[in-house]
């Protein structure tokens, strides 16, 4: 089987290159991931451009951590579940915080409503019980929430699986696999 590695710089598009130039200025490198999903300018430009529109929506960044976990967990992908802990201890989850997410539960009522059904919708392919939905509505979210919710799942299931084709080595401190 053909073994993908991380391309450095020189060996991707113009386009891929002027994105990881942004990328190192923004995060002082480019995670692994990234440069990766790079061998395709379109690729790499289509998913920042998403996630970025994403982020601008409904979600707080640390529920938006929270969704990366819960889905990262589901997905089995040691990348994003090291480089989304990474981050959500960054914005003030404590450790055990974090593996609480892993297992599907939040302490706070409104992000657990969004934990278990971001977690159902990436177990069940977009699948979810009525009953997480009608929580996430009663916890305050809208329409337009569960619309970003899906978003924000998609993105990063399409990590997930990039992590899962490639197998490239995590440049972040990796977290252990749940017991």
């Amino acid at each position: 089987m053909k073994k993908i590695t991380v391309p450095t710089r020189e060996q991707v598009s113009t386009g891929s290159q002027e994105i990881f130039d942004l990328l190192q200025k923004r995060l002082g490198k480019v995670p692994n991931l990234y440069a990766t999903i790079g061998y395709s300018a379109n690729a790499l430009k289509g998913f920042l451009e998403f996630e970025k529109t994403l982020n601008g929506g409904v979600f707080h960044p640390k529920e938006r951590e929270a969704i990366s976990l819960a889905v990262s967990e589901v997905n089995a992908c040691t990348y994003c579940l090291s480089a989304h802990t990474m981050a959500a201890l960054k914005l003030g989850y404590t450790q055990d915080e974090t593996i609480a997410i892993r297992k599907g539960t939040a302490g706070d009522a409104k992000l657990d409503a969004v934990v278990k059904l971001a977690q159902a919708i990436a177990t069940n392919k977009g699948h979810a019980a009525p009953e997480l939905i009608e929580v996430f509505f009663a916890a305050g979210y809208k329409e337009d929430g569960l619309m970003e919710l899906m978003g924000l799942v998609v993105v990063r299931t399409f990590t997930n699986y990039a992590y899962a084709l490639t197998d490239v080595p995590v440049d972040f401190p990796v977290v252990e696999p749940l017991s």
